[in-house]
């Protein structure tokens, strides 16, 4: 489903991302894990179009984001580690402008944000300016928003940030049930307990450059992926 080949970033003579290659199949949760400055929002940005890169290629479904930038993002949603959304909406309207962008018919979008909505416990705050929302409040909208048009694949940044314990576990049981539907999802996190117990394959960069990847079994081994991320950052 995504397929990054060659990565590479630059910022002056500094390269934010070197080399960088992985494979995220559809059914697979993929988590990416790195310290601040590492290069996975670098990486999550180039993929999803928002940053332009120096060399490799980036393909959603064996379409270039390079060449036919318009077509992967129809197939992806984005969800940033900070939400940055239109405070002079109230959350129905942001959330019916997001589903008009990407063409979902009335009947369907009201059926799936009732659903969210109702699932992460804000169906009440619709109705309310984004103003007025909590960071933890936003995140969720983000993240409804992102679902509206059910992508093929999800691309999240520290997802996990600002939410409360429910929302977490919450979002965590929404993520294996699109992958078990075949979505594919590839985010980043600091929370390595969650990476462990929720993800398919990981992926660990240092300094821009791939330094393990794999099955979580093939990475972690008979320790835990926090003492491997450890080790390797040494």
């Amino acid at each position: 489903m995504l397929r990054i080949e060659h990565l590479t970033k630059k910022y002056g003579d500094s390269k934010a991302v070197d080399d960088l290659s992985l494979h995220i199949a559809p059914g697979e949760i993929y988590g990416f894990i790195g310290h601040n400055g590492a290069g996975k929002t670098t990486t999550l940005k180039s993929v999803v179009g928002i940053l332009k890169f120096d060399e490799g290629e980036i393909y959603v479904d064996g379409v270039s984001v390079k060449t036919s930038p318009l077509e992967c993002k129809k197939m992806l949603a984005y969800i940033p580690d900070n939400p940055d959304l239109y405070e002079f909406m109230t959350g129905i309207q942001y959330l019916n402008f997001i589903a008009d962008i990407f063409g979902v018919e009335a009947q369907v979008r009201t059926e799936r944000i009732r659903r969210y909505a109702d699932t992460f416990e804000i169906t009440e705050d619709l109705a309310q300016p984004l103003s007025a929302y909590s960071h933890g409040m936003k995140q969720k909208l983000a993240i409804i928003s992102a679902l509206i048009h059910e992508p093929r694949l999800i691309i999240m940044d520290e997802p996990f940030v600002g939410l409360d314990p429910k929302a977490a576990h919450t979002l965590k049981g929404i993520m294996r049930e699109l992958c078990e539907a075949g979505c594919a999802i590839f985010f980043s996190t600091h929370v390595l307990e969650v990476a462990e117990k929720l993800c398919d394959k990981v992926a660990i960069i240092k300094g821009g450059k791939l330094v393990v990847a794999g099955t979580m079994e093939e990475v972690k081994g008979d320790t835990s992926l926090e003492e491997v991320f450890l080790e390797l950052e040494e």
